[in-house]
């Protein structure tokens, strides 16, 4: 799989991929993730990417000319399945988005920054517009890499234990039980004793049980 980033500060993701389970994903082979400086697909002086909004008001805007160059010049060699635009004002990112996403083969993703992008590039040329959260953060980097890490952790191969991601939060709407582990017991607090019943069946139930009461307690939404 494929994804490349267009950002205006390509320097906030030198991080994020190059450790853990994304770090293992690449070395793998199994994820390529290309981050693309917007400045250099900018015509104007001194790299502009951005100007005044038209009509006035704080902040400035992304250009289009500076994006599209950028686009085109990338679908040149690649053929996006997703051009996706980082924004606030986009679908709320869910683990079933992540899975639909980890499917695909290339993926395109625009951070937004300062008061965002010129609005004809989001009308003919995004295909998809995604926010993290109801909060708007300073540009679509931390976004970007949210995201990635997300879909990125679903590429089989990636995890050691395949199933492991099967029984994450949010897979069938309900949270994750309570885990544990070694000691059995520490400071007087013991593990539930199911789970060193060695009965799977019954352990299964139960977790499949706990993940409903902490679902009503904590997102009774996703119940519903």
């Amino acid at each position: 799989m494929q994804i490349d980033i267009i950002s205006v500060v390509p320097d906030l993701l030198s991080g994020p991929f190059s450790h853990s389970i994304m770090k293992r994903a690449r070395d793998k082979g199994l994820l390529t993730v290309n981050v693309i400086n917007l400045r250099e697909y900018t015509t104007y002086a001194r790299t502009q990417v951005d100007d005044y909004p038209f009509g006035g008001g704080a902040g400035m805007v992304l250009m289009i000319e500076p994006l599209v160059n950028a686009l085109e010049t990338l679908q040149k060699t690649t053929c996006y399945d997703e051009v996706i635009f980082l924004t606030p004002d986009g679908e709320l990112f869910n683990q079933g988005m992540a899975n639909r996403l980890s499917l695909q083969k290339n993926l395109l993703m625009i951070c937004g920054h300062y008061k965002g992008i010129d609005q004809r590039f989001r009308d003919h040329f995004i295909t998809r517009e995604i926010s993290i959260g109801d909060y708007v953060l300073s540009g679509g980097e931390l976004a970007a890499a949210v995201i990635t890490d997300a879909i990125g952790r679903l590429i089989p191969g990636v995890l050691n234990d395949e199933s492991s991601a099967l029984s994450d939060s949010f897979q069938d709407n309900l949270l994750a039980p309570p885990v544990y582990t070694r000691p059995e017991t520490f400071r007087g607090w013991k593990v539930p004793d199911i789970l060193m019943s060695g009965n799977h069946q019954k352990i299964e139930e139960w977790r499949y049980e706990q993940s409903i009461i902490r679902t009503k307690e904590r997102r009774p939404g996703l119940l519903d």
